[in-house]
């Protein structure tokens, strides 16, 4: 029987995940569009441009990961995770909401890094791999509040 800590613990839950970080890869399209369309007489350094294009490169990567949890949600699910699943997609929803609102585009690479690896984690169905990398998310989170 499932229990409220099994986090990812059935094809639905992985799928929900998926489902989730879809939506973050897609808020990492989006706060790169408005970076990369910023007028050349803004004030946006070549760096940001670069980030902004860099963040294109994650969004891909994330999508393969998303694309794989799909593909193998039967197999990837996650037993004894030790966290409820709704921890998990408010994470990544609250992710997905830093994403499209932090100003300095440089200052959402950590996350998306660390979404991205969530992303791999959760593919890889290790219950271990998966909590690190909810923490590190968990983490840039706190990070970007600071700011």
């Amino acid at each position: 029987m499932k229990t409220d800590q099994d986090g990812l613990a059935s094809v639905a839950d992985i799928m929900a995940l998926a489902a989730q970080l879809s939506a973050c890869a897609a808020a990492m399209h989006e706060r790169a569009l408005v970076a990369i369309r910023t007028p050349p007489d803004a004030k946006l350094s070549q760096e940001e441009r670069d980030h902004a294009f860099a963040l294109l490169d994650e969004e891909l990567v994330l999508r393969q990961h998303v694309h794989a949890l799909y593909l193998d949600a039967a197999r990837a699910v996650l037993k004894g995770l030790g966290q409820p699943q709704q921890h998990v997609l408010a994470l990544t929803a609250e992710a997905t909401e830093k994403i499209r609102k932090i100003a300095a585009i440089a200052n959402v690479t950590g996350l998306v890094a660390s979404v991205v690896a969530l992303a791999g984690a959760a593919a890889s169905g290790v219950p271990g791999t998966v909590s690190l990398a909810l923490k590190n998310v968990q983490d840039h989170i706190k990070a970007i509040k600071g700011q």
